[in-house]
């Protein structure tokens, strides 16, 4: 299993605020800690916000920062989000008809088996698990 770009990047920016907080941090901050695009951090920053885990601010002197302590945010919660949809593989074909073996095949329920178990073990873990070694992690980040 392969976790997207969108995971990956919301979880960077959620171990950044928390190793900065309570200090606002910028995309621009983040892009550079991560040697990762910028553009692809904006949206990333967006969606976080909009859906509660960041406090944002635009402008001169934005920037963001935790809207919750780390204990509070649940890896579960924040992958949920990130990825959109828990479905591994999807039973139709691209004409857009059912795959051909659905009714015999069991592949489908166990890979929705095995992508539940994933979140449920997401959800016995919080941001603040993320970022149990501040200093050496500020020390690597150069923060």
């Amino acid at each position: 299993m392969r976790l997207s770009t969108f995971s990956d990047y919301s979880l960077r920016v959620l171990m950044h605020a928390a190793l900065r907080a309570p200090e606002r941090v910028t995309v621009d901050e983040v892009a550079e800690a991560y040697n990762i695009s910028r553009n692809h951090l904006v949206k990333v920053v967006h969606a976080l916000g909009r859906n509660g885990f960041l406090a944002t601010r635009r402008g001169i002197g934005g920037g963001f920062t935790l809207a919750m302590p780390p204990n509070q945010i649940g890896l579960g919660q924040v992958m949920r989000l990130a990825e959109a949809d828990e479905t591994v593989i999807d039973c139709r074909e691209r004409s857009g008809g059912r795959c051909r073996i659905f009714p015999a095949c069991r592949l489908k329920g166990v890979l929705d088996e095995a992508a539940a178990a994933f979140f449920a073990a997401l959800d016995n873990y919080s941001l603040n698990d993320l970022v149990k070694r501040p200093a050496e992690m500020k020390t690597v980040l150069k923060i």
